[in-house]
């Protein structure tokens, strides 16, 4: 019915999305109104008390794009390759706001002390543009040449693509086009590598030639992409010249590039996350849980204005309207508690079953799936899945979206309680955060070392962890390593 298709949906709405939700209602609904969170004693006697209800409660890639031949917009299109043979996906490394170089995963918490936003409003880093008129200014003595890379510059994209092509540049500009050609060609040895491209692969190209990496069968693979994301690996290495263990590593160079170079400039300003729940350590030890009433509208229904319109009612066709808006009315504050009431037993229920998480910190992060916490509270999993859908706890640990708590389990290798993937995660990065400065573990290593704490994980799983956190290889590692000595 719709008042279910309503329910349904506010049970998937964050606290704030409650509220615009709840004013929609408000606005085409004469017998509802907002309540102030605090009720005056002078206030007017026109709404009944018992009329209303306060709501109480709140190979891994980052590009995950699609090649095509379209354009460099293409490359927002990626996906993550799934393994599978021919299914036109390619995966390719970069992380466009620059956090790939941590070596460690994000932290997926927001703690007390850390308020998204205000770091970044108070100090703006410097945006593509002006990275670039500085590059300009510096390495183009010349004023015609100048204006030429501004009007380059007024021709790209956030990404760092230059949009329209050069064929109205020379009209435009009263130039000559191998002017224009020359300029640009200067442009494109700017920082970051792969800027002022035209295409996706002449973006990779031009990285690729900051590296000293674009030798003739580099570029002859570049001509090919649409090849790469069928995985037609024969045709690949015909065209190319090399064998399976040269194009592999080939594909690999170019998963290491950034298809969207100018994303690593004018990052969106994170906005602050507003907690639907807030989670309270208690004197007795256990935990209190609540929601964030200050985020959560005053719902009431205006009895005695029904009352008295319906007497004034002058055919059936506006009582039957007004009967209509107040079951409507009832029905959103009756559904508006059942939200809270389910959004508080789930909640309870997580931070029960997580309460070692709370007091441990993520090592002790047990496995939990949607079902666990639906069979505790004897609601279906679809409802739990709905509940814990963009919402937010504050605990004493940091700021959390309930989905974190859900994570998968690896076997313990020699019985015993299973483990959390994330905890394992979290034991991979600490591992390979404690790396001498003269050697790395491999992911051998690692499996060893983790077998040796009883988790029983293969050495494709620990691989897979690591290059969802960020975490260059082995190989990787090492070298870097050589370099800061």
């Amino acid at each position: 019915t719709p008042q279910l298709q309503q329910a349904i949906k506010m049970l998937q709405l964050s606290n704030l999305e409650l509220g615009a939700f709840v004013q929609a209602e408000i606005e085409q609904n004469p017998l509802l109104e907002r309540g102030e969170r605090e009720v005056d004693e002078g206030a007017s006697p026109e709404t009944e008390p018992q009329a209303e209800s306060e709501i109480d409660g709140l190979a891994a890639t980052v590009g995950d794009t699609l090649i095509d031949e379209g354009g460099p917009e293409a490359a927002e299109h990626w996906r993550a390759a799934s393994g599978e043979e021919g299914d036109g996906t390619i995966d390719i490394g970069g992380d466009p706001g620059g956090e790939s170089q941590l070596w460690h995963s994000r932290n997926p918490a927001v703690h007390s002390g850390e308020v998204p936003g205000i770091d970044q409003a108070a100090a703006r880093p410097r945006t593509l543009r002006e990275h670039l008129m500085e590059q300009i200014g510096a390495d183009l003595p010349d004023q015609a040449d100048r204006i030429i890379a501004l009007y380059l510059l007024d021709q790209l994209d956030d990404a760092g693509y230059l949009q329209g092509g050069l064929d109205g540049a020379a009209e435009r500009l009263g130039c000559a086009p191998r002017r224009i050609e020359q300029v640009l060609a200067r442009v494109q040895e700017f920082d970051p590598p792969g800027v002022f491209a035209r295409s996706l692969a002449e973006c990779l190209a031009l990285q690729l030639h900051d590296r000293n990496r674009l030798d003739p069968a580099m570029q002859r693979l570049l001509d090919n992409l649409p090849l790469l994301a069928a995985r037609n690996v024969g045709a690949l290495m015909r065209l190319c010249g090399v064998d399976a263990e040269d194009l592999a590593e080939m594909v690999a160079e170019i998963k290491s590039l950034d298809p969207r170079p100018g994303l690593a400039f004018d990052p969106p300003l994170a906005q602050p996350v507003v907690p639907d729940i807030i989670m309270r350590a208690q004197s007795d030890g256990g935990w209190a849980v609540e929601l964030n009433t200050d985020t959560l509208p005053r719902v009431l229904v205006n009895n005695r204005y029904h009352a008295r319109v319906s007497r004034a009612a002058r055919n059936k066709a506006e009582r039957e309207y007004l009967t209509e808006r107040l079951q409507a009315a009832n029905w959103l504050v009756k559904s508006l508690h059942q939200r809270a009431v389910t959004i508080l037993k789930v909640a309870s229920e997580i931070v029960e079953q997580q309460d070692g998480f709370f007091r441990a910190g993520v090592q002790a992060l047990r496995p939990l799936i949607l079902r666990d916490i639906a069979d505790a509270i004897g609601m279906h999993e679809s409802t739990v899945s709905r509940v814990t859908t963009n919402k937010y706890i504050a605990t004493p640990r940091g700021l959390f979206e309930l989905k974190y708590f859900f994570t998968s389990s690896i076997a313990a290798s020699r019985g015993g309680d299973a483990h959390s993937a994330e905890a394992v995660r979290f034991r991979i990065r600490n591992l390979i955060d404690s790396e001498p400065s003269n050697s790395t573990l491999s992911d051998e290593q690692i499996v060893e070392l983790l077998q040796q704490d009883g988790v029983d994980i293969a050495r494709r799983t620990v691989a897979k962890y690591r290059e969802a956190m960020r975490i260059p290889s082995s190989v990787q590692r090492r070298r870097e390593k050589m370099l800061a000595l």
